[in-house]
C-alpha cells in the first residue's frame, strides 16, 4: 500500500493592518480594474499576485519556493518591505514592468536624438522613468557638416523630449518623469542652468549639473576651467567655476533646480567601468545607471525593527536577506520595454535596495534626528543593511552564478567572492510606498508633526503624526485645541505644553538646519552602493550663502549629489501650516490691480465693453468673454464650442461665481489663485499653450485680459502647490514632490 506523504504545513500569513491613507492610495493607484474601472482584487489579492510572480522567478532546483513565496507575501502584507511601485502594479498582469527607473544614451545626431524620444515614450508607457544625459550633443550654433547649418543645441531637444513625455503621461497608472544632466564643461552650461527659470517649460524634467572634481576644484580655488565641445573634444574657451557655481547657486535658491551631481564620483564607484561610464541618474537622482541598464528599487520599513525601544537586529538581517532575493528574482520575472534594457539589465544584474522610516526608528528610540547620535546610528544601520544585501548576493552567486559582466569588474580581484548583482544598495524616495506602510519616506525628517489638509468643501482636516498622537494621549498632553496649535504654527519646539524631551525628538525638516540634512546625507551614503535621495530643506529666508554652503558641504562630506528646496521659492505653493496656508501665491507682478474696492454689489450699466478669448480645453474650444465697467473687471461669461453638458454648465457656473466675486469687490489675483492648475481628465495642448481643466483656462483668460498681451505665460507649477489630484500640500522630500494625502508623486 502507497504510504500517503504529509502535506507541508504553510506558514502562517500575516493579517493586514493597513492605515485609512494607505487604503486610499492602494485603492486608487495600485489594484488591478476592470474596463469600469472598479478594483476587481482585494489588497491581499494584490500581495499575494506580487509574492507569486516573483517567487516564480526562483530556480526549480530551489527547495522552499513555497516558503518563499510565503515569505515574501509576509514581508509586504506586515509592511517590513516594500518593493517600487511598479512591482506592485504590474507583476503578475500583462504589463509586467517591473523596474523604477531607467538610462537611454542621448547621441549626437538626429537618428541617436529621435531614437532616444522613442524609446522615452516606450518606457513611460510601461510606467517607468527615465534619466538623461545631453552631454554629448554639439553646442547651439555649432557647425553641423552633413546640412552645413548649425546645431539647436541640447536644450531645444529637451523641450521635444518634455513634449513626448506630457503626451504620454495623460494615459496609465504612473506619470513619466525624467531627468537631464549636463556636463558643467558643455559650452551650453550657462543657458542649461537658466532652463526652467520660467516655470511652465521642462515641467516634466529634473534637471541636474554634471559636476566634474576639476571644476570642483576650480570652484575653491577661484580659478578659470576648461569648455570642451563634446562633438571634437577640443577646449573652445575657458570660464570662471565661481561664476558658474553661483549662477546654479541663484538658480537653485530661486526655484530649486538645478540640482547638481558629482560626476566623477559616481564612476569611481561605477562597478563596471570596462562597459562604460555613468553619464545620468533616474529622475530623482539616486540611482547611477550606464545606458539602457534599470533598477529595481525596494525599501526595509525601518519603524518596523524597532521592538521595547531596542533595534531588532535579526529581523533587520532576515529581511536584508529576503528582499536582496526578492529584488534579484524581480530581473527575472520583469517584462523589459525594449531588448536593450533587458541585455544590459540581466548582464550587469543591478538592485537597489534602500529604506524607509528613518525617522520614525529615532522617535521610537527616543533620539534626536539633527544628533551626532542619529548620524552615528543612520551609518551603522546602512553599514549592516549594505553588509548583510552584499552577502545575501554572494550566497545568489554561489546558487545560481554571479552577473554576467563580472570579469574586468570591481569584484574581479583575487581573493573575492563572486557575487549576484553589480550593486545592492540604494536609498531612493519612497513617497507612495511609505504611505503605503504608514512610515516617514526614505530617510528624510518628518515634513511635519500636525498639518492641515484642505479637502475641497473648503474645510480643513487636522492630520497628526501617529507616533506623536500616542506619546500625547499616552502621556496626557493630547488635545484638539493643542494639534490645531502645532499645524498653524508648524512646529513643536516652542509649545511649552509640550514636555522638552518629546519636542527634541519630534522635529521635521523646518526644525533641522541644512547641515544637518546633509550630515545625514552623507551617513548613508558612505555604506550605499549607488547614491542617496534626499532633499534638503530651507526656510524661506535663507540666503544664497547658505545654499552655496551646503553645496560645498556635500562636496566636502562625500555625498553623490544634492538636492535643495527653499521654501515658498516656487509658484503657487500651498505651505502644510495652517498659519501660513492663505499666503498669496506670486502671480505675474505686471497684472494690474484694481483700486477699489466698493463695500457692496455694483450695479450693471447697459452697456459694457470687454474682450473675448478662445481656449482651446479637452472639451472643445471655450469662449471666455470678460467685460469691465468704469472700475475695473464687472462680469464674465463663459461659452463652450459644444453645445450643452457637465462641461457647460459648470463652466456657466464658474462664470457666474466670478462675476459676483468682481462686482462685491473681488480682485483678479484672487480669481487667478482660486482657479490656475486645477485639473481634469481632459488637459488639452502642450507647455505654455496647456490647459489642464476649463477653470484653469478661465483663470488664463483673465491673466491675458489684464495683461493685454496674448503672450502672457501663466506662473503655476505643481512643483511646491496644491496636488493635482487632491488638492492637498505638497512635499519636497527624496528629491521629489509628493502629495502625503492621496499619493502622487511628481517623480512616478
Amino acid at each position: 500500500m502507497e504510504r500517503i506523504r504529509k502535506k507541508k504545513k504553510k506558514k502562517k500569513t500575516a493579517t493586514l493592518n493597513l492605515s485609512k491613507n494607505a487604503i486610499t492610495v492602494l485603492n486608487k493607484r495600485y489594484l488591478k480594474r476592470d474596463n469600469d474601472g472598479k478594483p476587481v482584487e482585494t489588497v491581499e489579492d494584490m500581495f499575494q499576485r506580487v509574492a507569486k510572480t516573483i517567487n516564480g522567478a526562483e530556480p526549480a532546483s530551489s527547495k522552499k519556493k513555497v516558503d518563499h513565496e510565503t515569505d515574501y507575501y509576509n514581508a509586504m502584507a506586515n509592511l517590513d518591505f516594500l518593493p517600487n511601485s511598479p512591482t506592485l502594479m504590474n507583476a503578475g498582469r500583462e504589463l509586467g514592468q517591473l523596474s523604477a527607473c531607467f538610462v537611454l544614451p542621448v547621441g549626437d545626431s538626429m537618428e541617436s536624438i529621435f531614437e532616444a524620444i522613442k524609446n522615452t515614450a516606450l518606457i513611460h508607457k510601461s510606467g517607468g522613468g527615465t534619466g538623461f544625459s545631453f552631454s554629448r550633443i554639439r553646442p547651439a550654433n555649432d557647425e553641423v557638416h552633413s546640412t552645413s547649418g548649425v546645431s539647436s543645441g541640447p536644450i531645444s531637444f529637451m523641450r521635444v523630449f518634455d513634449a513626448a513625455t506630457e503626451t504620454i503621461k495623460q494615459g496609465g497608472t504612473r506619470r513619466g518623469a525624467n531627468m537631464g544632466i549636463l556636463r558643467v564643461d558643455h559650452p551650453d552650461i550657462m543657458d542649461f542652468i537658466m532652463a526652467k527659470r520660467d516655470l511652465t517649460v521642462l515641467t516634466n524634467f529634473n534637471i541636474s549639473v554634471g559636476m566634474t572634481e576639476a571644476f570642483m576644484v576650480a570652484v575653491e580655488n577661484g580659478e578659470d576651467y576648461d569648455i570642451i565641445n563634446p562633438r571634437d573634444g577640443q577646449v573652445v574657451k575657458q570660464l570662471n567655476a565661481t561664476k558658474v557655481f553661483n549662477r546654479i547657486v541663484d538658480m537653485a535658491w530661486t526655484s530649486g533646480e538645478p540640482g547638481i551631481v558629482f560626476l566623477d564620483r559616481l564612476n569611481r564607484d561605477n562597478p563596471t567601468p570596462h562597459i562604460g561610464e555613468i553619464e545620468s541618474t533616474n529622475p530623482c537622482g539616486e540611482q547611477p545607471l550606464l545606458p539602457y541598464e534599470s533598477c529595481n528599487l525596494g525599501s526595509i520599513n525601518l519603524a518596523n525593527m524597532i521592538e521595547d525601544g531596542k533595534i531588532l537586529w535579526d529581523k533587520l538581517e532576515q529581511t536584508t536577506k529576503l528582499a536582496t532575493r526578492f529584488l534579484d528574482n524581480v530581473i527575472e520575472a520583469n517584462k523589459y520595454p525594449l531588448p536593450e534594457i533587458d541585455e544590459m539589465t540581466r548582464a550587469n544584474r543591478k538592485i537597489g535596495l534602500g529604506v524607509m522610516g528613518w525617522a520614525d526608528m529615532l522617535i521610537l528610540l527616543r533620539i534626536p534626528y539633527n544628533s551626532q547620535d542619529a548620524v552615528e546610528l543612520g551609518e551603522k544601520v546602512m553599514r549592516f543593511i549594505n553588509e548583510k544585501s552584499h552577502d545575501e548576493s554572494i550566497q545568489l552567486a554561489k546558487e545560481r552564478g554571479a552577473f554576467p559582466n563580472i570579469e574586468g569588474s570591481m569584484y574581479d580581484k583575487p581573493g573575492s567572492s563572486p557575487i549576484r548583482n553589480a550593486t545592492c544598495t540604494t536609498i531612493a524616495p519612497t513617497g507612495t510606498i511609505s504611505i503605503i506602510a504608514n512610515c516617514s519616506s526614505g530617510v528624510e525628517p518628518l515634513f511635519a508633526v500636525s498639518y492641515v489638509r484642505q479637502v475641497l468643501d473648503n474645510n480643513k482636516l487636522i492630520e497628526v503624526h501617529p507616533l506623536f498622537e500616542k506619546i500625547a494621549k499616552d502621556q496626557g498632553f493630547y488635545s484638539v485645541e493643542l494639534m490645531q496649535e502645532i499645524a498653524e504654527k508648524g512646529t513643536v519646539q516652542n509649545i511649552t505644553a509640550i514636555p522638552e524631551d518629546i519636542r527634541k525628538v519630534f522635529v521635521t525638516s523646518h526644525d533641522i538646519t541644512p547641515k544637518d540634512h546633509v550630515l545625514m546625507q552623507a551617513a548613508f551614503q558612505r555604506h550605499t552602493d549607488n547614491a542617496v535621495s534626499k532633499t534638503v530643506n530651507f526656510c524661506s529666508d535663507a540666503t544664497r550663502d547658505d545654499v552655496a554652503d551646503v553645496y560645498l558641504q556635500s562636496y566636502r562630506e562625500g555625498c553623490k549629489g544634492v538636492t535643495i528646496y527653499r521654501d515658498g521659492s516656487r509658484d503657487m505653493q500651498v505651505l502644510s501650516v495652517a498659519g501660513k496656508a492663505e499666503e498669496e501665491p506670486h502671480i505675474d507682478p505686471n497684472i494690474p490691480m484694481e483700486t477699489k474696492k466698493p463695500s457692496r454689489k455694483r450695479e450693471r450699466p447697459r452697456a459694457l465693453t470687454g474682450s473675448t478669448y478662445q481656449m482651446e480645453t479637452g472639451c472643445g474650444p471655450l469662449y471666455i468673454t470678460i467685460n469691465e465697467d468704469e472700475n475695473g473687471l464687472f462680469e464674465l461669461f463663459t461659452t463652450m464650442g459644444k453645445a450643452g453638458g457637465c462641461a457647460a454648465s459648470q463652466c456657466e457656473a464658474i462664470g457666474r461665481l466670478v462675476s459676483l466675486s468682481w462686482r462685491s469687490g473681488g480682485q483678479a489675483r484672487q480669481t487667478v489663485k482660486q482657479l490656475i492648475g486645477i485639473t481634469c481628465h481632459k488637459p488639452a495642448g502642450f507647455g505654455e499653450n496647456r490647459i489642464t481643466s476649463c477653470a484653469d483656462a478661465v483663470a488664463k483668460a483673465v491673466e491675458l485680459h489684464m495683461l493685454k498681451d496674448d503672450e502672457a505665460k501663466t506662473q503655476f507649477t505643481n512643483s511646491g502647490g496644491a496636488c493635482p489630484d487632491c488638492g492637498g500640500p505638497i512635499e519636497h522630500e527624496g528629491g521629489c514632490c509628493v502629495c502625503h494625502s492621496c499619493g502622487f508623486s511628481e517623480c512616478a
